[in-house]
């Protein structure tokens, strides 16, 4: 351990390059306020939109979001992983001196990153590369969940149902023959690939929108999607592995599902429905027919274990009038802002909020 006696130090990583980067200051805010702090010492490890790692003051209050007025990582004390695994910690820079200060030990990663260089693999190497132990999925379900094709393949590969799509490359241009309009039904979804939180995606009722639509994605990814809109309940649910020791079973929980619903004056479930304009209302736990909860709970743990998933996931679902279900999306590392679904979904299944983040890490120290 490190730190006081008897505590391990936790670095809660949170900001970096990806467009998602105030929503990951918000989550890290949200941590930082309800981690255990008499069994963690916690350092503040903000990501700078320039790619700046800088230790930050532990201050939750800090990393809200203020009517519109979103959080950002601008400065702090300038630090960077050691790249020696025996020392397992950040080397703290002096500004002044330009050299090494100190080096804070770390026993283990809280990684609350979304997207790009946070949510897709790379930064889960760099922490593998340098031997510290990280909270949530590895490098290949981080990768695999990340790029929305290849979660589509590989769910559908393991038989899990998702819905149509058709993939646009790099240079592919945007036209679409009869047999694919006649596959994506409208209205459908153009999104990046690779993003979450709803940035650079357009719902389009009229493939003349199309063009528009994909100039918007693509100014996020240079990959799009073209998912056929599914009419239904926006459906999610929560996992959670946990390992008691090193090569123990795994053991994977599906929480309660819950249900969003968004209200009057947003279309769809967009970034300012999300976290700007208090446009939606949420029902935790979802009212459905047991047979239904049964069904969403276990194609979330089937999903989980089709990518290779570790610690944590959401799993977001649709679900038709008739009762079908489909699978949308999975994410490895889902918010933890105050709305978040995931930590509510937990709350509703009788996992209080700093005992989550408590088996987390515990987990991710024993994997």
């Amino acid at each position: 351990m490190s730190g006081r006696p008897g505590k391990t130090r936790v670095a809660v990583v949170f900001g970096g390059r990806s467009p998602e980067h105030a929503i990951s200051c918000v989550s890290a805010g949200s941590i930082l306020g309800a981690i255990d702090r008499e069994a963690y010492d916690v350092l503040a490890v903000g990501i700078a939109r320039d790619g700046r790692w800088l230790l930050l003051p532990d201050d939750p209050e800090a990393l809200q979001i203020r009517g519109r007025e979103l959080p950002e990582v601008t400065a702090g004390q300038t630090v960077a992983l050691s790249n020696d695994p025996a020392e397992r910690g950040l080397r703290v820079f002096d500004g002044a001196a330009a050299g090494v200060s100190e080096l804070s030990e770390v026993d283990v990663v809280f990684p609350v990153l979304h997207g790009e260089q946070g949510e897709d693999g790379t930064i889960q190497g760099l922490f593998e590369i340098v031997g510290l132990p990280y909270v949530g999925a590895g490098v290949f379900a981080s990768a695999a969940a990340m790029d929305k094709e290849f979660t589509k393949k590989l769910l559908a590969a393991a038989g899990l149902p998702v819905g149509a799509y058709l993939v646009l490359r790099p240079g592919d241009r945007v036209e679409l023959d009869d047999d694919q309009t006649a596959r994506i039904t409208l209205p459908a979804f153009v999104k990046p690939a690779r993003a979450g939180s709803s940035i650079g995606i357009t719902k389009i009722s009229d493939w003349s929108e199309l063009s528009d639509a994909v100039a918007t994605a693509r100014a996020v990814d240079s990959k799009v999607l073209i998912e056929a809109g599914v009419a239904g309940r926006e459906i999610e649910c929560g996992i959670l592995a946990e390992a008691a020791a090193p090569g123990e079973l795994v053991e994977v929980r599906a929480s309660v599902p819950a249900e969003i619903r968004v209200l009057h004056g947003h279309d769809w479930y967009d970034f300012e429905a999300k976290y700007l304009d208090d446009a939606c209302e949420f029902d935790v736990p979802a009212d459905l027919p047991d047979e239904t909860i049964a069904e969403i709970q276990d194609l979330a743990v089937r999903a989980f274990r089709a990518l290779e998933g570790r610690g944590l996931a959401r799993v977001d679902f649709l679900v038709t009038e008739s009762g079908a279900v489909v699978i949308n999306e999975v994410n490895t590392m889902p918010g933890f802002t105050p709305i978040s679904m995931y930590r509510r979904m937990w709350e509703a299944s009788g996992v209080p909020y700093a005992e989550l983040i408590d088996r987390l890490i515990r987990s991710a120290l024993a994997d």
